[in-house]
């Protein structure tokens, strides 16, 4: 049975639990604050703890598949298991893979992340349109299929993406804003949300020369360690800013391993993003 699409699931779980992704980032120095060891049996502790913490308040959990993938395959088990558990407690996953590549072999990153029966199916993919937008066609089709959607990497929170992202074109238009066209295209037509996302750092500040009104939502990574705050999504996401998914990692994770103070971390940023989101 297909899944009711992404856009329509994420818009409901934000508004009943707010619009909060916290990401699932067990790198070596976040387990070593933990106390935990850089080995297999300190990933599994840490992504249990963040998936019981939070799964089952905030909207939005985001595995980041490197840090299971250095593990090798069981590390991949790992990642298995916590999206299982994750959207059984009724978060929605979005798989933090950022993968991009061209025919066949896109389509064999979509099956990995996007078909309904995949050890690894995940409510949305991060994905890099860096070899054009129309390399992306087989996570399109397949996330239309199986009610899923992906994120574009648009507008990005690291310094070196803009050397890419706010290159012109021929057309007198940024690459950016160019893949922002494409996912307004994707989403035309589809209530209340599209399934098909763009990140957008929310720490660029003014982003009012680009047109972010693309029917669909807008992943914000920088809220917390990076130096956003909340406060600042209105100024930098102006009307558009009901549809930002903002993401905070280290801000949450640091918390850990004590469950009660994650999930006093996340409700308080979640509160906070529902306050400055209630002034626009």
């Amino acid at each position: 049975m297909t899944l009711e699409p992404f856009g329509a699931r994420l818009r409901r779980s934000m508004d009943d639990r707010g619009p909060l992704c916290v990401g699932i980032d067990p790198h070596a120095s976040l387990l070593t604050d933990w106390g935990l060891n850089d080995d297999l049996a300190g990933l599994e502790r840490f992504s249990r703890t963040v998936v019981e913490a939070l799964a089952d308040r905030v909207a939005v959990l985001k595995p980041q598949s490197a840090f299971f993938e250095r593990f090798g395959s069981r590390g991949v088990a790992v990642l298995e298991k916590s999206v299982e558990e994750a959207r059984a407690a009724g978060a929605l996953v979005v798989m933090d893979a950022k993968r991009g590549d061209i025919g066949s072999t896109m389509a064999a990153y979509a099956e990995t992340f996007l078909r309904k029966d995949a050890p690894l199916f995940s409510d949305a993919l991060t994905v890099s349109p860096y070899l054009g937008y129309g390399s992306l066609k087989p996570a399109v089709d397949l996330a239309r299929e199986s009610g899923a959607g992906l994120f574009v990497l648009a507008l990005t929170s690291n310094p070196e993406g803009g050397e890419v992202q706010h290159a012109v074109r021929a057309d007198g238009r940024s690459v950016g804003a160019t893949m922002l066209a494409h996912l307004a295209a994707e989403n035309a037509g589809e209530t209340p949300l599209g399934s098909f996302g763009a990140v957008v750092g929310a720490t660029l500040g003014d982003l009012s020369s680009y047109d972010l009104d693309i029917n669909g939502p807008l992943l914000a990574p920088g809220i917390g360690a990076q130096g956003a705050t909340p406060a600042d999504l209105p100024g930098v996401f102006g009307a558009a800013v009901r549809r930002v998914v903002p993401n905070v990692s280290r801000g949450v994770l640091r918390h850990g391993p004590d469950v009660a103070a994650l999930r006093s971390s996340a409700d308080r940023f979640a509160e906070e993003i529902r306050t400055a989101v209630a002034t626009v």
